[in-house]
């Protein structure tokens, strides 16, 4: 009895054992990723599409310590796309400002740098007394700055976000998530020229004083990893390690986030391995690039009847590898009922993408500019133009 229990049971075992590796191989072709169990919050997404191709609890509240200032600097980057804010600005340190703690460039109170050099000093070294000094200088306040962003977040439908500073310093009701920081990463490479700071691995500040001071990026993978040029790490006792980053291959750029981490190395590997995923499985198939022409946009009553649009980034598709992207189309659909006035960042209309007839993406289009009303005597010259033949 018992020489035909053991038989059965090794009979079992050989079984099971020989169908691991079927079960192993069936795993590694379907593209799981198996991430380690160090990373407690993770997402991979398509920069163009949005198109989350892995997330692991990514709706999780955590603090993302200084992951905080993709915030911080996409505000900075859309003040000066609005003119409000130069790169040559000097921006003067308060002693607020000057007292943070970690990171830092050590700002004096009474400093002034230029917005580059404050922004340089974010990007790569995590410059807590920085970010307060570009908040100060945008809003007046810090106050004023995070309510901005608070308000930001909630524009971009980051559901899961409050911030209470500017730069990730531990603080009550400081948190975000994976997919909100993923949201906020990708809205800032719309400012691609962001990664002229972010992806620089060593610079100098103050260069010609008698103290230069040397930058060196604390995300290593901008050196390490080809196609990487962003965007921020983040580190506290509460937080962890925390990163997020993007790479860019050809025509395909993706956002990986992973919280929580236990140290530096496993962050980075983890990284490296949701990007390795993502350049060996999808590709982008690009429709409209940087620069070209949407049309023109014309509106009712005001005060510009036509506004000529222009692509400010890159819209692509996301494909798996081998997938025909033949029958893909795109469609420029504007909304031809709008009045003036029209804000800034105001929906305007949309590119609707096909395949053959089945739509598989919609991008949603916003005004580049405001457009006030109309005025009588904007009318009366529309009007006498037309008469005689005249624009």
């Amino acid at each position: 009895m018992l020489k035909k229990w053991i038989s059965s049971a090794l009979g079992a075992a050989l079984l099971f054992t020989a169908l691991m590796p079927v079960a192993n191989a069936e795993e590694k072709q379907s593209g799981a990723i198996d991430l380690t169990p160090g990373a407690r919050s993770a997402i991979l997404m398509d920069v163009d599409t949005g198109t989350i191709i892995f997330e692991k609890n990514k709706d999780e509240k955590l603090p993302p310590a200084s992951i905080t200032k993709i915030m911080t600097m996409l505000l900075v980057m859309e003040a000066l796309d609005e003119g409000s804010l130069q790169m040559t600005d000097k921006v003067r340190t308060s002693e607020y400002a000057a007292s943070m703690g970690g990171s830092q460039i050590f700002l004096e109170a009474g400093e002034e740098m230029t917005v580059e050099d404050m922004l340089k000093g974010i990007a790569m070294a995590s410059a807590n007394d920085a970010s307060v000094a570009i908040a100060e200088k945008i809003s007046g306040s810090e106050e004023a700055f995070v309510q901005k962003m608070n308000e930001r977040a909630k524009q971009l439908g980051m559901k899961n976000t409050h911030f209470v500073n500017p730069n990730g310093l531990p603080a009550a009701e400081h948190y975000t998530t994976a997919h909100d920081i993923a949201i906020m990463s990708r809205e800032l490479m719309k400012h691609e020229e962001i990664t002229k700071f972010t992806g620089m691995y060593q610079d100098y500040l103050r260069k010609d004083t008698a103290k230069p001071f040397w930058l060196v990026n604390t995300n290593k993978l901008v050196r390490f990893y080809e196609g990487v040029d962003g965007l921020k790490t983040g580190y506290t006792s509460e937080a962890k390690f925390c990163l997020s980053a993007t790479a860019k291959k050809d025509n395909f750029r993706v956002i990986a986030v992973v919280l929580g981490e236990p140290n530096t190395k496993t962050r980075n590997a983890e990284v490296t391995k949701l990007f390795d995923y993502a350049f060996s499985q999808y590709t982008n198939y690009p429709i409209i690039k940087a620069g070209d022409s949407l049309g023109e946009l014309k509106v009712n009553k005001g005060k510009h009847k036509l506004i000529p649009l222009t692509a400010k980034h890159q819209y692509g598709v996301l494909l798996k590898k081998g997938e025909v992207s033949e029958g893909i189309r795109h469609e420029v659909q504007l909304n031809t009922e709008l009045k003036a006035p029209i804000k800034s960042g105001q929906e305007i209309g949309k590119i609707v993408v096909y395949k053959a007839d089945q739509q598989i993406k919609e991008f949603p289009l916003y005004s580049p500019m405001d457009i006030g009303k109309a005025n009588w005597w904007d009318m009366l010259k529309r009007t006498m133009g037309g008469l005689f033949f005249l624009d």
